[in-house]
């Protein structure tokens, strides 16, 4: 201490230093005034760059502190037994991550402060890393040579272990969240529920029949809705370079039938349904659509305001589209891509109940199926069947629909159709089918149709046996025909 302060003085400094409630450190930092001194000389200007250049400087640093006392508080700090113990072990103390964060302090006195502070690491004698905030200052009347620096440390190491936990907990959540193999966003309600407010403080009861009369409010509402972020996950699904790119484009993803399912979000909203799951169709950059499955919810702690809202959005556009394949094969003859026996069966028992009336049926069977199959195999048969199914496919327009309900046996059904317009269908069929064999070299295709039609549910079984009938007796006249020119020509 300074020898112009009285023996009294000294007393009471030495008092209230022992029993100070932070740690304390009398040193002397006179040493270090002669490095920077030298520095100085050999040219250093930026000691910053000069220590980055020369990380050798920071060990010089702290072999020029030299302790001269600590009160009971550092002992019992540093888990020393005595001082003497304490300065026989600094370099247990000062270690590792510590000389890397002396640059503040000696940034500070380089540039002529008397006092500096800084967040540093040191260890206790039994291993422990403690995070301490330190403070110095060099005393009065030593300001020339720094012979006295009084240095406290405040031990903070569980704040900063709580502040470590929190970002680390933080970067895991955000690891998470990027990370994420299904699309998530964090969105902002809270206008939507100001306009939900809005309406119900106007005394609204009944909000569905309210975004009938005002589909409008709809689209102000989707308007309202705040993205405040989105996953790698989500960039992917619509095809976004950037999450920029992305919330600048953002009409581009939420539209056409978006806007229903929106009004169905809302419905539940106003419902009270914080935690919603549907099917939607959002669309990527590029213009394709995205069938997906969304989850959506509004966080419990942020139900009062709805200010953070987390949605996920798995794209099941895959299975969709495995549905809608499967549920074509379930209507469909895969050969030849018209309507199945299981859907004539259905849509006959539709038109019995509903009609409208009146219906025709028109029954087809192709003609030698059999001796193609015998005579060029299968594959041979099958090519046939398949133009047939062109003939058909062209030939038949909705509501008339076309199926193949056995090997050879096709069928056509046209509700509101008179046998007038089911003799017009067939000399339609007839023209197509004069075409297609065109077309085709080889064999020619050959088809025996019938017709019939009923004015009523209770006759249409009547009208299909009718034309099935019909049929037949046309099929038998193709074959005697053929019979008779196979004599013919066997003569």
């Amino acid at each position: 201490m300074p020898s112009s302060l009285p023996s009294s003085s000294d007393a009471d400094f030495e008092h209230m230093f022992d029993l100070a409630p932070v740690s304390l450190w009398l040193e002397d930092y006179s040493a270090l005034k002669q490095l920077f001194a030298r520095w100085r000389s050999e040219g250093v200007q930026d000691i910053a760059e000069h220590v980055r250049n020369d990380p050798s400087c920071l060990w010089q640093y702290s072999h020029c502190l030299k302790v001269i006392k600590v009160n009971q508080r550092t002992l019992e700090l540093f888990a020393a037994p005595d001082q003497a113990t304490l300065e026989a072990s600094l370099g247990q103390v000062f270690r590792d991550d510590m000389h890397a964060q002396a640059l503040p302090e000696i940034l500070q006195l380089w540039s002529g402060a008397t006092e500096f502070s800084n967040q540093a690491v040191n260890y206790t004698l039994d291993g422990r890393r403690l995070d301490v905030q330190i403070r110095g200052r060099i005393l009065p009347g030593h300001e020339d040579d720094w012979s006295r620096v009084l240095v406290s440390l405040e031990d903070n190491t569980a704040q900063h272990q709580a502040s470590r936990a929190l970002k680390e907990s933080e970067l895991y959540a955000r690891g998470l969240f990027e990370n994420s193999p299904v699309s998530l966003w964090v969105e902002d309600f809270t206008a939507v529920k100001r306009l939900l407010d809005d309406v119900r403080a106007q005394g609204i009861r009944d909000f569905k029949t309210f975004l009938k009369v005002h589909p409008e409010f709809v689209v102000r509402c989707m308007h309202e809705i705040r993205v405040i972020d989105v996953n790698q996950e989500t960039l992917s699904m619509f095809g976004a370079e950037s999450k920029e790119m992305l919330l600048h484009r953002i009409g581009k993803v939420f539209r056409g039938e978006m806007q229903e399912s929106f009004a169905e979000q809302l419905l539940d909203l106003w419902d009270g349904r914080l935690f919603q799951q549907r099917e939607v169709v959002n669309y990527s950059l590029s213009g394709e659509a995205v069938n997906i499955h969304m989850q959506f919810a509004i966080l419990p702690e942020h139900a009062h305001d709805w200010s953070m809202v987390l949605l996920s959005l798995v794209d099941i556009t895959a299975r969709k589209k495995a549905e809608a394949y499967l549920e074509y094969l379930g209507k469909h003859d895969v050969l030849t891509q018209l309507r199945n026996r299981a859907f004539y069966v259905e849509e006959l028992n539709r038109l019995t109940r509903k009609g409208p009336w009146p219906v025709a049926v028109l029954v087809i069977d192709m003609n030698g199926l059999k001796s193609i199959n015998d005579e060029e195999g299968h594959a041979a048969g099958d090519a046939m069947l398949r133009r047939v199914g062109e003939v058909l496919a062209k030939a038949v327009d909705a509501p008339a629909c076309a199926a193949r309900i056995g090997g050879d046996e096709f069928t056509v059904l046209m509700p509101a159709t008179d046998e007038r317009g089911a003799h017009s269908l067939m000399e339609r069929i007839n023209s197509l089918l004069d075409l297609n064999n065109q077309f085709y070299p080889g064999r020619p295709l050959s088809l025996s149709m019938g017709i019939s039609s009923a004015s009523s549910g209770d006759q249409l079984e009547a009208a299909v046996n009718r034309a099935d009938q019909a049929m037949y007796a046309e099929k038998m006249r193709y074959y005697q025909a053929r019979e008779t020119d196979r004599r013919r020509g066997s003569n």
